[in-house]
């Protein structure tokens, strides 16, 4: 995920917003607003669940990244050579103790909200809360890390696209539907896609901490044509819901994503490696919020 680092003080403000990576943000946002944007297509809006979902969404993201802040320093993986921006546990910023605390208050608070969610969706929602909490914790910590054995691209996808898009969409219609199983896959990609980058600038020093992220499984050259199919499939997506009749042509201002994107991709298979694609990380990211506010302005026209 993306994010930029800041001058800060140990125990700061700025350390804690450091470590919550509001930069990620948008990739707890946009599956919110795109699922709910389903579900206000087929039903009529409902505010409060919106607003618990998106609440909720940016806690547990929060909480992740505090606890993938702790485990990353905890297993080694954050040494000095370093590409990406600072990590504030390895950097001395934020003491392991108090960023264990805050990784705790911080899913507590979602599960709270969560409750609020139960009593709209019922026991679908309490399933979604419980397993969205444990691929947190799971993502870079307990005896199975998820993204030091190949799992994070796939983990990322379910939860940031399937289980995030549906569920935000059952908040609204109180069932399952097609569109927005369809709406999941291309939101998903586009997230990974997030992933993608970072694990590509990171393939020589996770090697090194033994991290087998899928970039180190598959090198560079797999990775780089990972990034371009997860783009062109994200943009096929609507085309394929607008000819089926899920949906308008409206859907369709989700490519105004397409020349930035094109311009990334001529980045990542031009081979530009290393602290430079933090720019393509960072744009990565922006290209999903072009991408998921047309898509969801599509679904409600």
């Amino acid at each position: 995920m993306t994010d930029t680092a800041m001058p800060t003080q140990s125990g700061g403000i700025g350390a804690w917003i450091m470590a919550a990576r509001i930069p990620t943000l948008p990739a707890a946002a946009i599956p919110v607003i795109v699922g709910t944007s389903v579900g206000a297509s087929i039903e009529s809006f409902r505010l409060l669940p919106f607003l618990g979902a998106f609440a909720a969404a940016l806690l547990i993201q929060i909480a992740t990244n505090f606890a993938n802040d702790y485990s990353d320093h905890a297993k080694g993986a954050d040494t000095p050579d370093r590409l990406g921006p600072t990590r504030a546990t390895s950097a001395g910023l934020i003491s392991p103790d108090a960023m264990k605390r805050a990784t705790v208050i911080t899913f507590g608070l979602a599960m709270l909200i969560g409750v609020y969610l139960i009593t709209v969706g019922g026991w679908p929602i309490l399933v979604i809360g419980i397993l969205s909490i444990l691929f947190g914790l799971a993502y870079t910590g307990g005896p199975f890390p998820l993204a030091y054995n190949g799992l994070g691209d796939i983990s990322v996808f379910i939860f940031f696209g399937l289980v995030a898009v549906t569920g935000s969409s059952y908040l609204q219609t109180g069932s399952i539907d097609g569109l927005a199983i369809a709406a999941a896959v291309p939101i998903g990609l586009l997230i990974t896609n997030i992933l993608v980058i970072n694990n590509l600038r990171d393939i020589r020093t996770d090697e090194r901490a033994r991290k087998r992220t899928l970039a180190v499984i598959m090198g560079e050259g797999g990775t780089r044509f990972q990034y371009t199919a997860f783009l062109v499939i994200a943009w096929l997506f609507p085309l394929a819901i607008w000819v089926g009749g899920g949906a308008g042509a409206w859907v369709l201002l989700s490519w105004l994503s397409v020349p930035l994107g094109v311009i990334l991709i001529r980045m990542v298979l031009g081979g530009l490696s290393g602290r430079p694609l933090n720019g393509v990380l960072k744009r990565t990211g922006m290209l999903l919020l072009i991408y998921g506010t047309g898509f969801a302005a599509g679904l409600l026209i």
